[in-house]
């Protein structure tokens, strides 16, 4: 396993090395240092002088990728490839482009905590209840509950996450006034501007979710090992739980382990909405400034974690089924 973990890990930084001159190359092919300059600048009349100060500040003054004047190592060194994205490599996220006093390195551990506060209850409450819905209906399959627990499922699948968090903010927060519209304190009066997010982020994830775990439980339940454990006089709730859940851990882990990057940047919608400023209202607020600094950065990290639960997806697989080996 740790030959497979290193191995992993070396196509993992050839990824994280691709994302990341992929970024850089994208970025600068839509914007010119100078367009930067005059976008974060601001006003009308932007002279000349403003702009190559700006650049100056900010090291965009320096050569794309490749510094002919300079020598040795420096012709390489000497650029923004290297100072604004290889650093990356070694966790130096640098300052934002548009406010020099913000250090992002610090604002993503800071923010990465609000972001745990919301996504970790939606993570596990999404599990937990997305499973036993559809264990619930799998239950009592081929009855009416199981046709509208599906047609539920079907119609929660179908509506923007928007209007879970219209209606939620106008029914709990306007009229029934049982929770703040917005906003975020720390510590403990966080709970009361974190639940009603939650509620809704794992309603909206809920019909998708449950459906599917549904159709990887119907799959199991037609299999010979179910009829054999039915044939030993095993009652339908041990079937279902001992044999047929844990044999459909692994699309279970699959499905869970691909929202774990989202886990640790946050849900770009829910925190913008409801004004919580976690890792997602500060992605949402680079995009909207073109801050190329922050963007860059939060994208490696999405690629990081992408890479991260990958790998640990593959560690699981060996948990959950002894018959899966890493090799």
């Amino acid at each position: 396993m740790i030959r497979y973990l290193l191995r992993r890990l070396g196509y993992g930084l050839l990824v994280l090395i691709g994302v990341n001159l992929f970024t850089f190359f994208l970025f600068f092919s839509v914007n010119t240092p100078d367009d930067m300059a005059r976008l974060n600048i601001g006003g009308k009349r932007v002279t000349q002088e403003q702009i190559e100060r700006w650049k100056s500040e900010r090291g965009y003054d320096k050569p794309l990728v490749w510094d002919a004047s300079a020598e040795g190592a420096r012709k390489l060194t000497h650029t923004i490839l290297w100072e604004r994205s290889a650093s990356l490599m070694v966790g130096d996220f640098g300052r934002s482009d548009a406010r020099q006093a913000v250090n992002i390195g610090h604002e993503v551990k800071v923010r990465m905590g609000v972001s745990l506060q919301l996504a970790v209850p939606v993570f596990v409450l999404q599990v937990i209840v997305s499973v036993s819905f559809a264990l619930l209906l799998v239950f009592f399959r081929n009855t009416a509950i199981d046709f509208w627990g599906v047609v539920l499922c079907v119609l929660m699948l179908s509506i923007s996450s928007l209007f879970y968090i219209i209606v939620g903010q106008f029914f709990f927060s306007r009229l029934l006034r049982l929770v703040p519209i917005n906003g975020y304190e720390s510590g403990l009066d966080a709970v009361k501007f974190l639940v009603l997010p939650v509620l809704l982020s794992l309603l909206s994830r809920l019909g998708t979710e449950a459906r599917l775990y549904r159709a990887m439980f119907l799959e199991e339940v037609g299999k010979d090992y179910v009829r054999t454990a039915r044939a030993k006089g095993l009652s339908e709730q041990v079937v279902l739980f001992r044999h047929v859940l844990r044999n459909a851990a692994i699309p279970i882990i699959t499905s869970a382990g691909s929202y774990l990057p989202y886990v640790f940047l946050g849900s770009l919608v829910f925190e913008s909405f409801f004004g919580i400023p976690g890792l997602g209202a500060f992605i949402i607020d680079a995009i909207a400034g073109q801050d190329f600094a922050i963007v860059r950065t939060m994208v490696f990290l999405g690629a990081a974690l992408y890479i991260a639960s990958n790998a640990l997806m593959d560690v699981a697989y060996t948990w959950v089924d002894p018959r899966v080996r890493l090799s």
